[in-house]
């Protein structure tokens, strides 16, 4: 019988068809281009050449994210946040990726091989990335609860990413149930823990499983912990898609550095969850083809001192060694007192038809 993720539908994205390839992987480059152009093209070719299939942006300005106000609700006002005491307003004006920037960075992406979009952050935002040919859309976490956005893009008639991080069960059908009514079908959800930067012990990989039989859905990973660990980790429970933050430097620094991979790390992540994906492999027993030779090296009875025909086998004369071509070792306490029909000199493998028949 098939489980639930086998009999997912394919999802296109581009030339990718996730559920059927090796993890899409997806570098956001989000606000650690610093605002200049020049770094954000050296993202993209850098995480071209790490192997990553597609490149993702955020489309927002700060006044469709927020009010330009500095009162105490729209100061972060978390002390262990990576934002502390930064307003609203002037962080998404340092970390916006201008709309100007969006079609040549497109281009520039697609010229090498890769795919590219982005989270839209108002509706206006879905226009703006569907006249551009964008070949999916994305929502992040915190627009989950945004039915209306939601609604919008779903509406285009293109797949559906979106990350689940704070959401519950409830929230994630509302959002699910809003796509499909919309008239999309094309939906991958992303099991994320909204941290920055998240820890292993919060990521909570067994939701994947889970989250995909509840909904239907192919669940990925959209990963804010370091290194590259936990999304390897989610391959092997199913996730066809994993999202990493990307930088070129984190000593450098940038908006979401602390917790983006580099491109050493990048190219790490496309080559380990690739191998990941093809060790899943079928539920099989009793060795592959490929381990048949091995099994020469297993162990069996061999004749271990000369003996004569007529004598008894006794542990002196026989011995449990490798190779594997003497009776198998479970036949021990039936042949020992049994006598040889015929002379039998050290390293012959003990077989049935040298053993007398009483």
């Amino acid at each position: 019988m098939k489980t639930q993720s086998e009999i997912l539908k394919p999802i296109q994205i581009g030339d990718y068809v996730v559920g059927t390839q090796s993890p899409f992987i997806i570098a956001e480059l989000s606000g650690n281009h610093g605002q200049d152009i020049s770094v954000a093209k050296r993202m993209i070719d850098e995480a071209a050449k790490a192997g990553a299939h597609a490149i993702k942006l955020q489309t927002y300005t700060p006044d469709s994210m927020t009010l330009d106000v500095d009162n105490e609700h729209f100061v972060i006002n978390e002390k262990d946040s990576l934002w502390y005491g930064e307003s609203l307003h002037k962080l998404y004006a340092r970390a916006a990726t201008p709309y100007e920037w969006h079609e040549p960075l497109f281009q520039h992406a697609n010229s090498l091989g890769m795919e590219a979009f982005s989270s839209p952050f108002d509706e206006d935002a879905v226009d703006f990335l569907d006249a551009l040919g964008v070949p999916c859309f994305k929502i992040a976490s915190f627009e989950l609860t945004d039915l209306p956005l939601i609604r919008k893009a779903a509406s285009k008639g293109k797949p559906l990413i979106m990350s689940t991080g704070m959401a519950t069960l409830s929230e994630i059908e509302e959002a699910v149930s809003t796509a499909k009514q919309a008239g999309c079908d094309e939906i991958i959800l992303l099991k994320c823990t909204s941290t920055y930067p998240a820890s292993p012990e919060n990521t909570n990989l067994l939701t994947i499983p889970h989250m995909r039989e509840a909904f239907g859905c192919h669940v990925g990973l959209s990963d804010h912990t370091a290194g590259i660990g936990v999304s390897v980790a989610s391959v092997v429970l199913g996730a066809p898609v994993i999202e990493k933050h990307f930088v070129l430097d984190r000593s450098a620094g940038g908006v979401d550095a602390e917790f983006s991979i580099e491109p050493n790390e990048l190219n790490a992540l496309v080559l380990e969850s690739a191998r990941a994906y093809q060790a899943l492999g079928n539920v099989v027993y009793g060795g592959s083809k490929a381990e048949e030779k091995a099994k020469y090296y297993r162990r069996s009875i061999f004749i271990s001192e000369n003996i004569s025909a007529g004598d008894k086998i006794t542990k002196d004369n026989i011995k449990i060694v490798r190779p594997a071509l003497g009776l198998s070792p479970k036949h021990l306490d039936d042949v020992l007192g049994q006598t040889v029909s015929k002379d039998l000199t050290k390293g012959t493998p003990l077989s049935w038809d040298v053993i007398s028949r009483s």
